[in-house]
């Protein structure tokens, strides 16, 4: 079994893990939500509220891990420590389906904005679909040419993502300070638990990879005291982003207009703006997405690898090329990604994304309720433990049965390969 060791004096400080967490987490979420969530009005704001806090329980309890249990490394070895291997394979295993279906949400985000500037996109049979594949999997061969190309071509486009996002919090205020635009009014009765539910779970996704700065503490400096301090400041700080950005579109555009638009940043700009800034926010929200791809392509290359050294996958998917580079290991995901396109062509840029959104949710949910879980059977932080759990739980109620069930029986598919991998683990050499 490979193990891997990282170089002495290649440690990230405080801010350096900030921005790790908040790099990670900002992708293609907040850029098409305004759309899913403009028909849930005020619900999506309570909504991202109580997601937002939900997932600083959350990110709470894997950084008291991370400082309790330094040796475990990551979330999967939590689970190993408090639950065995077995547990921890299918939440590793259901981890990295989250992080292929996260690759085909920010595939099709991107290709949504793309349309406003190609409208023939959507007129072509499986247009949208067969754009998405082809982002994948230009993606897909940076990644193969090595980790320093995908690093550097990472780095131009993280520096451009905060762009469209401060440029609506200003527009907002802007309109809001001269009086010539209006919030939709709150009316009380149109608060519910089931809007409220499925608002939480559709907002979760834009909060994924919080914890980022958890799995990677052994390149952290000082973990026990740096990542805590980034996991919760990074998700703070984002989710307060989401907040306001989300909610100004959601509630400062037309319901009918911000539910259909394709790229509801740009149609914010535009109708409180001009067009030709709008083009421009589109342009920078296509950057970002292409950017989320690339990072998270390399971690689905990345995360099999691990499970591989771990003994958890065969061997097979631990193999490297002379860059070291998982070239097995991303191929066999980025082939899974593109099937998942290739199966929901039939619908719509919207109904794609929102449903690989919620799967992609639910996938890595179960990851977080065991990492709760591990963390009050290891005396961990037990009341935010038992709070992540409970949220945990409600969040997968909120994401559907359709979702929920579908990641339940991905997680089952991943078991024949462990058994493949355990039985090369004690053929003799």
């Amino acid at each position: 079994m490979s193990q891997t060791t990282e170089r002495p004096g290649h440690k990230l400080g405080l801010f350096a893990a900030i921005a790790l967490v908040m790099g990670n987490m900002i992708g293609s979420g907040v850029f098409l939500l305004p759309a899913s969530l403009a028909p849930f009005g005020w619900n999506a704001v309570i909504g991202w509220i109580v997601t937002t806090a939900g997932t600083l329980v959350l990110a709470w309890v894997l950084a008291a891990l991370t400082r309790a249990r330094p040796g475990a490394r990551d979330p999967a070895g939590f689970v190993t420590e408090a639950f065995g291997e077995i547990p921890a394979f299918l939440v590793g295993w259901i981890y990295w389906v989250s992080v292929w279906t996260a690759v085909v949400s920010i595939a099709v985000a991107a290709v949504s904005y793309l349309s406003s500037f190609i409208p023939a996109i959507t007129g072509i049979p499986m247009g949208p679909a067969l754009c998405a594949i082809a982002l994948v999997w230009a993606m897909t061969l940076l990644n193969l040419r090595g980790v320093r190309a995908a690093g550097n071509f990472q780095i131009v486009t993280v520096l451009l993502k905060l762009v469209p996002l401060v440029a609506v919090i200003v527009i907002a205020a802007a309109v809001l300070g001269t009086g010539k635009g209006e919030i939709r009014p709150l009316v009380m009765a149109e608060l519910n638990g089931t809007d409220l539910r499925g608002a939480a779970a559709l907002t979760l996704f834009a909060l994924l990879g919080f914890e980022c700065a958890s799995i990677a503490a052994a390149r952290v400096e000082n973990p026990a005291v740096n990542v805590p301090r980034a996991t919760m400041w990074g998700t703070g700080l984002t989710g307060l982003l989401y907040l306001l950005v989300c909610s100004a579109i959601a509630l400062m555009l037309p319901e009918a207009v911000a539910a259909t638009s394709p790229a509801p940043f740009a149609t914010f700009v535009e109708r409180n703006w001009s067009a030709g800034p709008a083009a421009l926010v589109t342009v920078f929200a296509i950057v970002s997405c292409v950017g989320a791809i690339n990072g998270w392509v390399l971690l689905q290359g990345e995360l099999p690898r691990a499970m591989a050294e771990r003994g958890m996958l065969p061997r097979w998917f631990a193999a490297t090329d002379r860059h070291g580079t998982p070239r097995r290991a991303l191929l066999i995901s980025s082939v899974i990604a593109t099937v998942c396109l290739a199966l929901n062509a039939s619908k719509d840029m919207q109904g794609i994304y929102e449903f690989v959104l919620l799967l992609s949710t639910s996938a890595a949910l179960w990851l977080y309720l065991a990492c709760a879980l591990a963390a009050w059977k290891m005396k961990v932080a037990r009341g935010f433990a038992l709070v992540g759990a409970a949220y945990a739980l409600w969040t997968l109620w909120g994401a559907g049965i359709e979702a929920s069930g579908w990641s339940l029986v991905l997680m089952a598919s991943g078991i024949p390969l462990y058994l493949w991998a355990r039985r090369g683990a004690q053929a003799p050499e």
